[in-house]
């Protein structure tokens, strides 16, 4: 970790350092604690000069003062390892959530899904592995893919401007290219308002042109790029973006329990939740996301776990590996890269994208490197609280042991 990085990340909380260390869990290589309200993990390597490898501070819950989440129930499906297990019920309470999903592989690519807490607390609703979730903007993935798959079949070309393929709307910049919009580069305009009771049509969104605001070739995430992404793959494929992805990457995949609803589902969906000044949890706006093709994904923990798994075999090895290759760096912290879709961690050797909106919050993590028979390593954490899950998630990818 770069000496900068390291005294930034100790800024930022010097306040809380003052404290002493509570819940203390040491051992001569690693040390699990709490000071203020704070979860301290670190590691260090094994030899001399035993150097710090591993450093990890997130927030604690604090303010949960509702009495309906004190005791709540497991289901599970697969054979959940027992450090997944252990991560989901310490995360919930760590975190202060009313439902949490961890999911992920084994080394002989079955999946294993564990659900705590509740999908509804109104309804007192238990929390089950095939609830579904919003994904969010999880949905880029399989955008970027399906963009990634007419690119193998020869009908779109990176290199090339998007123009050339877009006929509904059009980008401000002729010269923006389809890569750029696949790695946040293309300096496409984000709406301002992102969620509604029904999906409208884009265009009353973005308008017949879309505003290219931003420099280009410069990192900026947003949604207006993939928004246009959708587009370009309905008029290239001559069908709305909703059947073209579903035809192209869910139905390969076996993510029949994925699909864009126009408006909120109803069925076996999980019910998203905000914690009041008062410590109660009380239940969040109903909405959908406006561009199906940038956050409108609805789907479950196993689902999203097929996705990390097997995404690259639908595509040529070649493209799978540019996906994977760094064509930004991003503005988020240190190590940080775009890829095509994907979000890469390369000091940790990781990938994937997060998602959250209202009262929900999702992640997905791949490993490229650490591949099983079924495809690489995955982990998914979902929640119905808007809420920083990344933490959790690298828990599992990446621990400490």
């Amino acid at each position: 970790m770069p000496p900068d990085t390291l005294t930034g990340v100790l800024s930022s909380v010097a306040q809380r350092l003052r404290e002493d260390l509570a819940d203390v869990r040491a051992e001569p290589l690693r040390l699990r604690a709490r000071v203020a309200d704070l979860r301290v993990e670190a590691a260090t390597e094994a030899d001399p000069p035993y150097r710090l490898h591993t450093l990890r501070l997130y927030p604690l819950e604090t303010k949960v003062k509702d009495p309906r989440v004190a005791a709540p129930a497991t289901r599970t499906s697969g054979a959940v390892p027992e450090e997944a297990a252990a991560v989901a019920a310490d995360a919930f309470a760590e975190l202060g959530l009313v439902g949490l999903i961890v999911a992920g592989t084994t080394g002989d690519a079955s999946v294993w899904v564990t659900a705590r807490g509740w999908a509804s607390l109104d309804q007192d609703e238990v929390l089950l592995p095939e609830h579904r979730f919003p994904a969010y903007s999880i949905t880029k993935l399989i955008t970027a893919i399906a963009v990634l798959r007419l690119v193998a079949d020869g009908r779109v070309r990176l290199d090339e401007p998007a123009n050339a393929y877009l006929r509904t709307i059009r980008l401000a910049d002729d010269a923006v290219t389809v890569r750029e919009l696949l790695s946040h580069t293309g300096a496409v305009d984000s709406p301002a308002s992102m969620f509604a009771d029904r999906v409208p049509d884009l265009a009353s969104v973005t308008g017949p042109v879309a505003a290219c605001g931003g420099p280009r070739g410069t990192f900026a995430y947003g949604h207006g790029g993939y928004a246009l992404l959708g587009q370009l793959i309905a008029d290239v494929t001559a069908s709305r973006y909703e059947d073209a992805a579903t035809r192209m990457v869910l139905e390969p995949l076996g993510m029949s329990a994925s699909w864009f609803p126009r408006s909120r589902p109803a069925t076996r969906v999980t019910t998203g939740h905000r914690l009041t000044d008062e410590g109660v949890f009380e239940r969040a706006p109903t909405r959908v996301f406006k561009m199906p093709a940038a956050g409108g994904l609805w789907t479950t923990a196993a689902d999203l776990v097929h996705l990390g798994r097997a995404w690259s075999s639908l595509l040529p090895d070649a493209l799978a590996r540019e996906a994977l290759r760094p064509q930004a760096e991003r503005n988020d912290g240190p190590g940080g890269q775009a890829g095509l879709g994907w979000m890469l961690n390369l000091p940790k050797d990781i990938a994937g994208h997060p998602g959250a909106g209202f009262g929900f919050s999702a992640s997905l993590i791949v490993r490229p490197g650490l591949v099983s028979p079924g495809g690489s390593q995955t982990w998914v954490v979902l929640t119905n609280r808007q809420v920083l899950v990344e933490p959790v998630n690298e828990r599992l990818a990446l621990p400490i042991a």
